[in-house]
């Protein structure tokens, strides 16, 4: 049986803004920053291998704008989630490294994208201190993913309760009269 500072941890602070219990919203939000700065990142090599790099660096400067914006959206519905956690427990402090490293690898972005901008923007092939500065602001975003996956895996943070988690492995017909399976 969870504690009652666990099961607070599991209850969105607003289910409109976090997402409903069981179901927070951070989650998938993370998914746009990540896959952009990726992106970006595999853009920023290819520019050093092929022909004609221009349209490569002025995609990859889009799409760290893109993670950009969508890091901040991740960010807000994120604090929601932090605010969950019960203040003065290990998770709360994790919680708050994965957040601090969010926001630093954000601004690190933000600053390689005015980087890149500078001027009359991307031309060539994507300079090797901007792509530097990529590579190592994805491996801090890998650093904190981990911790955020502790959160969600180890701790149980916004993750429905092991009685609500065991209802979907009970054979389909036991399930409990008026519930939706899903």
């Amino acid at each position: 049986m969870p504690s009652e500072l666990q099961q607070q941890a599991k209850q969105p602070v607003s289910a409109t803004l976090a997402g409903p219990y069981g179901h927070p919203f951070h989650p998938i939000l993370v998914t746009v920053p990540i896959g952009a700065w990726v992106g970006s990142l595999v853009f920023d090599i290819a520019s050093h291998v092929v022909d004609d790099p221009d349209f490569l660096a002025r995609g990859s400067m889009w799409l760290i704008a893109v993670g950009v914006i969508g890091a901040l959206v991740a960010a807000l519905v994120g604090l929601l989630d932090l605010l969950a956690i019960p203040t003065g427990t290990r998770a709360f402090r994790i919680g708050l490294i994965h957040m601090t490293l969010n926001l630093l690898v954000t601004v690190a972005y933000a600053g390689n994208f005015l980087w890149r901008r500078a001027g009359d923007g991307p031309s060539g092939s994507v300079d090797t201190g901007q792509l530097v500065l990529s590579a190592v602001s994805l491996a801090v975003l890998g650093v904190s993913g981990y911790l955020g996956g502790k959160l969600a895996y180890h701790f149980g943070v916004r993750v429905a309760d092991e009685a609500t988690q065991a209802e979907g492995f009970a054979p389909a017909h036991q399930r409990r009269p008026g519930r939706r399976t899903g």
